[in-house]
């Protein structure tokens, strides 16, 4: 049971702060499928960061790591600035530009990945080798019977990843511009009368989503493969993606949902060790957060209340 919960947890929380950026695009009115994207450029820039600061000698393992979250941040952030261009500038369909920017984030990176592996570091390989981050128990609590799991075999960016969540919540509720937001989704116009830019306040719940995508993305490459690569990012935006529409489009439900995924990953896992089957059916496994996500569809899509103007392009003559 602690492995379960040790491993889920590792999974769920990368999962829900990119559904996070994803509340707050589309609690913006701005659609967003392009979460995926986001990650895989925020995770290639800063495994980029890392891979070049260890070839040069600088820094220690504790320095790469928080360098490489820095410049994922950022590089995610810049890449969500093509969706915020497309439709907020351009007024482009919104979920085409999300199907595309997945597809070229992926394609350009794995390109990428080869082309600066023989060109920079003399090597044939199409992925960043990276080590995995150190993990931590807190004293006491970790004592705990079955919930001391929840306190053993920390990776330090699951707290990051807390203190992250509850700003992004102190903001979302508590702060004049997340009002804006949440007006700009459902009432545009009545925004726009009050004074307040709906263009600068969509762009910058963009960049949200796409600096908090590229956290999630290094988080996954330093901790469940320990490299980066385009292959392995390949479903988790859809899932969160998911998670985001099952929490309602709000924050606390949204970690449930995605709690919900990574324990049922985990869970298919230590399922397959525990009964000793064949490695393969570990690929089996990792389709039970996509078939609870289908369950999840059938039984509780009729209660989901998306934001009245999400997909809206917003036009200041139109009433």
């Amino acid at each position: 049971m602690e492995r379960i919960i040790i491993d889920g947890l590792s999974f769920s929380l990368p999962l829900f702060i990119m559904a996070v950026g994803g509340i707050y695009s589309e609690k913006s009115g701005i659609t967003n499928l392009a979460l995926e994207g986001f990650q895989g450029m925020g995770a290639f820039t800063g495994a980029l960061a890392a891979v070049i600061m260890m070839n040069m000698g600088i820094g220690n393992a504790t320095m790469q790591f928080y360098a490489a979250i820095f410049f994922a941040v950022l590089g995610g952030a810049l890449y969500s600035l093509l969706h915020a261009v497309l439709c907020i500038r351009m007024k482009a369909n919104q979920v085409i530009s999300g199907v595309v920017l997945n597809i070229l984030a992926m394609s350009l990176t794995a390109y990428l990945c080869k082309a600066l592996n023989k060109g920079l570091f003399h090597a044939a390989s199409d992925k960043f080798v990276l080590s995995v981050s150190d993990k931590f128990t807190v004293p006491g609590l970790s004592a705990i019977p079955v919930l001391g799991a929840f306190f053993k075999d920390i990776y330090p960016f699951e707290v990051l990843i807390i203190l992250a969540a509850i700003v992004c919540w102190y903001i979302l509720y508590q702060t004049r511009y997340g009002m804006n937001l949440r007006a700009c989704g459902d009432n545009p116009h009545a925004v726009d009368a009050a004074g307040e830019s709906v263009s600068k306040t969509r762009t910058i719940a963009v960049l949200f989503s796409g600096a908090l995508s590229g956290l999630a993305g290094i988080c996954f490459a330093y901790s469940i493969s320990g490299n980066f690569s385009s292959a392995i990012f390949v479903g988790y935006g859809y899932l969160s993606i998911a998670a985001m529409i099952f929490g309602n489009w709000t924050i606390l439900p949204t970690l449930a949902s995605c709690l919900l995924f990574g324990f049922a990953r985990s869970g298919g896992y230590f399922l397959v060790q525990k009964m000793q089957m064949p490695s393969s059916y570990s690929d089996l496994a990792m389709t039970l957060p996509y078939i609870l996500t289908l369950l999840l569809l059938i039984f509780f899509s009729k209660f989901n209340r998306a934001p009245r103007a999400l997909g809206e392009t917003y036009d200041k003559g139109k009433r």
